[in-house]
C-alpha cells in the first residue's frame, strides 16, 4: 500500500487539496496517510460501499479502551450520547425518535420561513462590500435551526459561538487552547440546554425540543442526555455544513462567472446544489471503525482498524464524473457521499438542501451583478472545508 504525506494544516492544502486527492486515487485509491496514521481511501466506489457496510461502523469496539484526558472530559461526556457516534441498537433507537420528530413535511413548512428571513437578511446589507460569510451564509442556518428547535432566536450569536467552539475538537488544528475552549463552550452549552428541557417539559409548545421530548419508541423515551446531546448535534451539524455550503458554492457561481438567470428554475437550482456538493463540499473526512477482518482490494482491514473515507475526494473521482475538476451546474449528479451513507446519512441533509434551494437564487436575483472584492480564502479548519471570508460587491 502507498504510503502518503501531507499536513492537513498546510495551507496549499488547505486553500486547494484536490490535488492530493487526485494522486493518492491514482496511487492508491487506497493509501496509508502518515500524518492521520490511518488508511484512508480516495475514490468513489469504495469510499460509498464502506458507508453502507454494517462490518464497519461510528462506534469504536468494546475493547478498545480510550483513554480521555480529564481537561477534555466534559465535551466526550456530550459526544456520548451523540446518535452520530452511536452504532445499533441504541442508534437505531435514537435516530428512530429524531426522526419522528424531525419530519420532511416539518422541513418543508419552513420554506416561506427560509424565504422571509433570507430576503430580511439582505435589507439589512449595510454596504454595498459586504462579507457574505458572517452577514449571510452563517446567519441563516443557525437561526433557521433555533426556531426550528424552539431556541431564543436572540440566542443566535451565543449558539453559533458554542458551535464553532464544539467542532473545533474535531479538527487537524486542534491545540490545547482550543480544546479548553470547546469544553467550555459545552459546558455553557448544556446548561443552557439542561434548563431549556425542563421548560419544555412543564411548558410544552409547536417546537421540535417538545416533540423530541414526547417522542416515543417501543415504550421508550429519550434520556435528557440524550436530548441535549441530540440538540446540540442537530445545531451543530446543521449550522457548520450549511455555512460552508452556502460560502463554497456563492465563491464556485462568481469564479465561473455564471448567468444568474440559471437560477430561476428548481430544476437548475437543484442541479446548481448537487454540484457544489460534488465540487467542493463541506466535510471532507468521515472516519469508521472495522468491526471484524474485512479483505477490500489487496488490504485486510483488522477490527479495532480506523479507516478515513475522503468524501471531499469522492465528487472528484473521474471513473464516475467526467471532467471532475470543472464546476459544471448544468451536470446531472444522481450520486453523492456529501453528507455521508447509510445509517449514518445525515438527517440535516433535506433542511441543508432546502436553505440552498431558496437562498442561493434569491442572493443571486436581488445581486445580478454581484462580484468577488478579492480571492475567497479558505479557513485552516480541516477536515472541514470553508471559507475565511467571502467579500463581495454587490
Amino acid at each position: 500500500m502507498q504510503i502518503i504525506n501531507q499536513s492537513p494544516t498546510d495551507n496549499s492544502f488547505v486553500q486547494n487539496p484536490y490535488p492530493f486527492y487526485a494522486e493518492a486515487r491514482i496511487n492508491g485509491p487506497m493509501c496509508f496517510w502518515r500524518d492521520y496514521e490511518m488508511v484512508s481511501i480516495f475514490n468513489y466506489e469504495t469510499v460509498s460501499s464502506i458507508l453502507k457496510d454494517r462490518r464497519f461502523g461510528r462506534e469504536r469496539p468494546s475493547e478498545m479502551v480510550r483513554v480521555i484526558p480529564p481537561h477534555v472530559a466534559p465535551f466526550y461526556d456530550v459526544e456520548a450520547h451523540s446518535m452520530l457516534e452511536l452504532e445499533p441498537p441504541r442508534h437505531k433507537r435514537l435516530r428512530g425518535l429524531v426522526l419522528r420528530a424531525f419530519t420532511f413535511r416539518r422541513i418543508e413548512a419552513l420554506g416561506s420561513e427560509i424565504d422571509t428571513l433570507t430576503r430580511q437578511l439582505i435589507d439589512e446589507f449595510s454596504h454595498d462590500t459586504i462579507d457574505l460569510l458572517p452577514e449571510f451564509a452563517a446567519k441563516i442556518p443557525i437561526i433557521i435551526i433555533a426556531r426550528l428547535l424552539g431556541v431564543p432566536e436572540s440566542m443566535a450569536d451565543d449558539l453559533l459561538k458554542w458551535s464553532n467552539d464544539m467542532v473545533m475538537m474535531y479538527q487537524a488544528r486542534r491545540t490545547r487552547v482550543h480544546e479548553d475552549r470547546a469544553v467550555a463552550s459545552t459546558q455553557e452549552f448544556v446548561d443552557f440546554m439542561r434548563g431549556y428541557v425542563e421548560e419544555r417539559r412543564s411548558k410544552p409548545a409547536d417546537d421540535l425540543i417538545t416533540h423530541l421530548i414526547a417522542a416515543e419508541r417501543d415504550g421508550v423515551h429519550l434520556t435528557t442526555d440524550e436530548l441535549i446531546s441530540t440538540c446540540i448535534l442537530l445545531l451543530n451539524a446543521g449550522h457548520e455544513a450549511t455555512v460552508h455550503t452556502i460560502g463554497n458554492g456563492i465563491k464556485c457561481l462568481l469564479e465561473e462567472g455564471f448567468d444568474s438567470r440559471w437560477l430561476t428554475s428548481p430544476k437548475a437550482i437543484d442541479k446548481t446544489i448537487e454540484e457544489i456538493l460534488r465540487f467542493d463540499p463541506p466535510l471532507h473526512m468521515f472516519t469508521r471503525y472495522a468491526y471484524e477482518d474485512v479483505v477490500i482490494g489487496d488490504h485486510t482491514f483488522v477490527r479495532g482498524d480506523e479507516v478515513a473515507l475522503m468524501l471531499g475526494a469522492t465528487g472528484r473521482d473521474p471513473k464516475v464524473w467526467p471532467s471532475p475538476d470543472m464546476f459544471d451546474p448544468t451536470r446531472s449528479i444522481v450520486r453523492n457521499t456529501s453528507f455521508g451513507g447509510g445509517i449514518h446519512f445525515c438527517v440535516g441533509a433535506p433542511l441543508a438542501r432546502l436553505e440552498l434551494r431558496i437562498a442561493l437564487p434569491i442572493l443571486f436575483q436581488l445581486y445580478p451583478n454581484m462580484r468577488l472584492v478579492e480571492p475567497p480564502v479558505y479557513a485552516d479548519v480541516y477536515h472541514f472545508h470553508g471559507l475565511k471570508s467571502l467579500t463581495v460587491r454587490l
